[in-house]
């Protein structure tokens, strides 16, 4: 999964919200560092990215792209079930997209001290609202250009929007089978750390 979706996932309350998104990056031991309720929704970024990456349904999802793409074919596949989760938000969010991303963006922006690399990126995220965006397929070619820049073989990449057009169904098929099943899983685990 990616942002839109733990942030979805994580509980709606500002600590929730930051942790589930800090735990993109935030590595290693939780030492304290954080409020308890920080680390509790770092953890569950985690435990939902276990639960994810064990999936069956997301094991067919990636044997569905080529040998060639397999390599990063989990980080198109983040990307894309974003997306999916964008486009139909009506199914699975309370209230518009628009709401929830605003809101998540006042969060981010008030919060002084932010992880080092999410501190140099979250104007960017905010201004443009890239939660929001992923509803636009377009704008996934985009994102992948942006990651492509933080990989040691860019170009592994470069085929990604041509599958995700080839895959587009089935993939989206996937994810609504798959979703309602994460969203039973961290609803679960929220309830166990509460």
């Amino acid at each position: 999964m990616n942002y839109l979706a733990h942030l979805h996932l994580g509980g709606q309350r500002p600590e929730e919200l930051l942790g589930s998104l800090y735990g993109d990056f935030v590595k290693g031991r939780l030492q304290g560092e954080y409020s308890p309720q920080i680390e509790a929704a770092i953890q569950l970024h985690r435990s939902i990215d276990v639960f994810t990456d064990a999936h069956p349904l997301v094991d067919r999802s990636l044997s569905r792209f080529s040998q060639t793409r397999r390599r990063y074919a989990g980080i198109v596949l983040d990307v894309f079930f974003d997306h999916c989760l964008a486009r139909d938000w009506a199914q699975y969010g309370e209230g518009p997209l628009d709401r929830f991303t605003s809101g998540f963006y006042r969060v981010l922006v008030a919060q002084p001290q932010l992880p080092r690399r999410l501190a140099a990126i979250a104007p960017h995220m905010a201004a443009h609202d890239w939660l929001g965006s992923y509803r636009d397929f377009s704008v996934l070619e985009q994102v992948f250009k942006g990651i492509a820049r933080r990989l040691s073989r860019p170009e592994e990449l470069a085929g990604a929007m041509a599958d995700l057009n080839a895959l587009y169904e089935p993939l989206s098929e996937d994810f609504r089978a798959f979703y309602p099943q994460l969203q039973s899983f961290a609803a679960q685990q929220r309830s166990v750390s509460s």
